[in-house]
C-alpha cells in the first residue's frame, strides 16, 4: 500500500478536510489528517491509536484500543502516516457498520 491509496480510502468512507486544521497535503493539493490529528479523532471517539514498528519486520503496525484495552483494530502499513491514515478509514467503516 502506498499514502495515496491510504488517502482514497479515507476519502471512500466520506472524511472530508473541509475542516483543514492539523492537515498535511498531497502533491495534488488534497487535505489528509497528520499522525497527531488521527491521534485526535481516535482519543475524540474514546479509543487509543498506537504506532510502532516490529523489530522483525520493515513495516509500521497502527492498532487502535477501547479505553479498557480490548484490542478494536489494527492495520499495517510502509510509513507512520500511512498507516495512521488507513487505520482511521478502518475505524470509520467498524463505526459505520455498526
Amino acid at each position: 500500500m502506498e499514502l495515496g491509496i491510504a488517502i482514497d480510502e479515507l476519502y471512500a468512507t466520506g472524511w472530508s478536510g473541509l475542516d483543514s486544521a492539523g492537515c498535511e497535503h498531497t502533491a495534488d493539493g488534497r487535505p489528509y489528517p497528520s499522525v497527531d490529528r488521527v491521534r485526535d479523532e481516535f482519543r475524540a471517539a474514546g479509543f487509543d491509536l498506537e504506532l510502532r514498528r516490529p523489530q522483525l519486520f520493515d513495516c509500521v503496525q497502527a492498532q487502535w484500543r477501547e479505553k479498557n484495552g480490548s484490542e478494536a483494530g489494527s492495520v499495517i502499513a510502509t510509513s507512520e502516516a500511512e498507516a495512521a491514515i488507513y487505520a482511521l478509514s478502518q475505524f470509520r467503516r467498524q463505526l459505520a457498520a455498526v
